[in-house]
């Protein structure tokens, strides 16, 4: 049977071109289908590696690719690249900033999660987060130039200032930076400046809890805490941050002077529940059915981040990428079934598949449920892992050249510092 026309065809907009909806257009193939992707970005970003993008080990340019591209052998996809601004469920439209709207018969929002500084929206000058290339950059430069600073300056306490730098939040993101900013200093950079010695930079992770990467077994955490420390990360466990502000961090009564802080604590789900008027939980992921649709908008899907899952213990679905990619692989079956007339699936059942996290250059942690690792074996399992994920064999070859050339020359090959309009 001849398929119609693609103008046709049933319309699904994806709204978000993470790993989700990416694995959500991907699946729906040769469904009688067309697409349109909606992203505020012309990339997709492997946020898994983004850290490395920020403390130099990893060009920008090796973890995103232009969703266009990806896309460019399939004529049943159309991209658009916008703000979505709110959905209007009874007309089945999705408007734009600028205007603009998009019908849908089917709409998935995979629209991830942003930074989330608990009420305290203003510590967000002084202290960035990490979710898009504009922030890894950002950082980058951030911490780069406060080792040009220190070296121009003549002042010990404006040296001091420079090279204190401080990680809040000790989740995997959090330790992982801190581990790769100690390297950074104490191994990578002490012969290439004159008037500091980088070796006695501070790097601190402050972690309002009572242990470092709580959702691993204690007997890895207690690991991740030895093989940091072994770094030279100073750890600051049960410490709650009062106030973030130009000159530092605010402890209770102490404060910390330093002019780099890295925010790694919490997230917040995007405006999806919002724009679609169904409820959500405190940090505002959208409460889902077992199907992954949204309240009585059977027609609407929210995937991801975005999305109050649950697992068969009655535990929360972690926010990564495997997660993302199992529930957008399982609403393509749900609305290729649907359009087809055949049973549908049963509820969304995650399947976790393990959590890595890295501890340094030559160490990691990797938790498969009975399975348990750690040590060198441990970032050897991370990295294959992550190679495997990435997109085309240009990437994987790339950033396995740059982890080897890393690995065996002790030298991060991004170490440029970019300027943007306001630094003139």
């Amino acid at each position: 049977m001849n398929k119609p026309p693609i103008s046709d065809r049933h319309h699904v907009v994806v709204v978000g071109g993470g790993f989700g909806g990416l694995q959500c257009i991907k699946s729906l193939k040769s469904a009688n289908v067309r697409i349109t992707l909606i992203d505020q970005r012309n990339h997709h970003l492997f946020q898994p590696l983004l850290y490395q993008a920020a403390t130099t080990i990893l060009a920008p340019s090796e973890i995103a690719w232009p969703l266009r591209h990806l896309f460019r052998d399939r004529a049943d996809v159309t991209t658009i690249m916008a703000q979505v601004v709110g959905v209007e469920t009874g007309a089945c439209r999705v408007y734009l900033a600028g205007g603009e709207s998009v019908a849908y018969d089917t709409l998935v929002l995979a629209t991830g999660a942003r930074h989330s500084y608990f009420g305290n929206d203003g510590w967000e000058a002084h202290a960035p987060g990490l979710k898009t290339l504009e922030d890894a950059t950002a950082i980058r430069r951030k911490i780069l130039s406060a080792f040009e600073i220190a070296e121009k300056s003549d002042d010990p306490e404006v040296q001091r200032q420079h090279m204190t730098f401080v990680i809040i939040g000790a989740g995997p993101t959090g330790v992982e930076l801190a581990g790769i900013i100690a390297e950074l200093a104490h191994r990578i950079l002490p012969r290439e400046f004159r008037k500091i010695d980088t070796r006695n930079a501070r790097v601190l992770l402050v972690e309002a809890g009572p242990k470092l990467l709580s959702a691993y077994p204690d007997t890895l955490s207690a690991y991740a805490k030895a093989a940091v420390s072994k770094l030279g990360v100073e750890i600051m466990l049960d410490q709650p941050v009062t106030r973030c502000h130009a000159d530092g961090i605010d402890m209770g009564g102490d404060r910390i002077p330093c002019k780099t802080v890295i925010w790694a604590a919490g997230v917040q789900a995007s405006a999806a529940a919002e724009w679609i008027d169904v409820d959500c939980d405190r940090v505002g992921r959208a409460l889902v059915n077992p199907d992954l649709t949204a309240a009585e908008h059977l027609n609407v899907f929210v995937i991801g981040d975005t999305a109050a899952v649950t697992d068969k213990s009655g535990n929360p679905v972690p926010g990564i990428a495997p997660a993302a990619k199992q529930m957008g692989r399982y609403v393509a079956t749900v609305i290729r079934q649907r359009l087809m007339g055949l049973t549908l699936p049963g509820p969304f059942r995650y399947r976790h598949a393990g959590s890595l996290a890295t501890l340094g250059r030559r160490a990691a942690i990797a938790d498969f449920g009975r399975l348990k690792m750690k040590g060198p074996i441990a970032w050897w399992v991370w990295g294959i892992a992550h190679i495997f994920f990435l997109i085309g064999a240009r990437s994987r070859i790339a950033v396995a050249w740059s982890w080897f050339w890393s690995f065996v020359t002790g030298q991060n090959s991004a170490r440029i510092i970019t300027v943007t309009e306001k630094d003139h």
